[in-house]
């Protein structure tokens, strides 16, 4: 059995000070798979993927996830699952004092990404 079927997630975060990096783990054609490190005061500026869905584990930290347009938000914490069916506004503010830290599954990887 092939061990490049595991990944350790801090071994691909990448804080920042500026944007937010996004750090690709894996990726086929099936989803992409990124970890991500906002840090308090930092924003995933709100976005939308057309053709495919984005999942959120949140590992660590807090934030406000963006649930539409008009920047209706709700609060997320560690342990939280976050769902953005295709074509469903979502983005995050890290409104904590520690890195906001979650892993994203972009289903499929070629879901397209446009600004909301």
């Amino acid at each position: 059995m092939s061990t490049d079927r595991v990944f350790h997630s801090a071994e691909h975060l990448r804080p920042a000070d500026g944007e937010p990096i996004r750090s690709v783990v894996m990726q086929t054609p099936m989803a992409a798979i990124v970890a991500w490190t906002v840090k308090p005061g930092q924003r995933i500026t709100a976005h939308v993927h057309p053709h495919g869905q984005d999942t959120w584990t949140v590992l660590a930290g807090q934030g406000d996830y963006q649930l539409d347009a008009d920047g209706t938000a709700t609060p997320i914490v560690a342990g939280d699952v976050a769902v953005a069916p295709a074509g469903c506004v979502h983005g995050v503010l890290n409104t904590g004092t520690q890195p906001l830290v979650f892993v994203s599954v972009v289903s499929p990887a070629e879901s397209g990404y446009v600004l909301a």
